[in-house]
């Protein structure tokens, strides 16, 4: 109404109001109503964008490879982009009066194409193809520093590339060689397989002859410590045997000395008691019968006496015409010599 209207926009927008070629309002998600038969406004997105792209290129050694990736960038200086394009709103105050803002994305994919274009041609193809990560960290970098993208206030938020693909042919060609080359791997790796398997059962065998032999050396050894244990015992019996029969023999002579020491000493016992009774036979035979029966007598018990006065009338009885005994002398002699005595009587 009366040409005055109302404008939001959004969080991501940098929103410019210019009347008469002078800039009067400049905010980021500003809303505000304006006059618009005298007022321009321009809106430029401060978002990310993301900018795909293909290219077919030629590497250092003339094969042709397809580039396959994408760009993310966002404008960082929205004056700098106001000045060098055209970001001016329409009358409806939502699209744009110019194709700027599409191109941006063009111009911006088209310095990157130069860049990887320089890149594939230092590299040959089986290089270019392994070096994805590569172009893509020096395309970021290179394109960062370009005078014309600083002119445009843009920012490089990251050049991804995606796939470095050569032509059928030669991707046909390479997969060949590759599989060739990993059948002889394969083939190199069951022949190092046998080989190792080779070296460890000639290792096994060494091993179990080894063993074998250092058995038969510790048997051996075995062996002669046993005989030599064997001889030890030997000459330690005949050691003994040798001691035994020394102490046998000095045990004998010993014997022999003690034998011969008792029949000496019996020779002089006996010698002794020859001369004894010699001595008392000598001093007998000059003293009376009768004096040597008195001194026998000495000591012996009344039933010896008796007995002995019995064996004088004994010797007597040629002179003795009659001879009496009592019967209580002949009880008195009995209840003497005891109950077996008695018995026999």
């Amino acid at each position: 109404m009366f040409g005055i209207r109302f404008i939001k926009s959004q969080p991501t927008v940098h929103l410019m109001q210019f009347r008469q070629g002078k800039l009067v309002r400049e905010r980021t998600g500003d809303a505000f109503f304006y006059y618009a038969p005298a007022s321009t406004l321009v809106a430029i997105p401060l978002s990310s964008q993301d900018r795909p792209f293909i290219l077919e290129l030629v590497t250092a050694d003339f094969q042709r490879v397809t580039v396959q990736g994408q760009i993310t960038y966002r404008i960082g200086e929205p004056r700098r982009t106001a000045t060098m394009m055209d970001y001016s709103l329409g009358a409806d105050g939502h699209t744009y009066i110019s194709e700027d803002p599409k191109r941006l994305g063009e111009r911006v994919a088209m310095q990157v194409e130069v860049i990887i274009q320089q890149a594939m041609q230092a590299l040959a193809l089986k290089d270019a193809l392994r070096a994805s990560a590569l172009v893509s960290r020096a395309a970021q970098k290179e394109l960062a520093s370009q005078a014309e993208i600083a002119a445009l206030g843009l920012e490089i938020l990251g050049v991804s590339i995606i796939a470095i693909k050569p032509t059928p042919d030669i991707a046909r060609a390479l997969e060949a060689e590759a599989r060739e080359s990993n059948l002889k791997a394969a083939d190199d790796a069951v022949y190092l397989r046998r080989m190792a398997a080779v070296e460890k059962e000639r290792a096994i065998r060494q091993n179990e002859l080894d063993t074998d032999i250092a058995v038969e050396d510790k048997k051996r050894q075995m062996r002669e410590a046993d005989m030599e244990a064997k001889a030890a015992l030997v000459r330690r019996e005949n050691e003994l045997r040798d001691e035994q029969m020394g102490a046998d023999i000095s045990l004998e002579e010993r014997r022999k000395s003690l034998v011969a020491g008792q029949a000496e000493n019996s020779h002089t016992l006996a010698e002794a008691e020859a001369h004894r009774i010699g001595a008392v036979m000598t001093a007998l035979e000059k003293a009376d019968p009768r004096v040597v029966e008195a001194l026998a007598a000495v000591g012996m018990k009344p039933d010896q006496l008796i007995a002995q006065a019995f064996g004088g009338i004994a010797q007597r009885a040629e002179h003795i015409g009659q001879f009496n005994m009592s019967p209580d002398l002949l009880q008195s002699l009995l209840v003497g010599a005891g109950p077996v005595a008695g018995r026999k009587a």
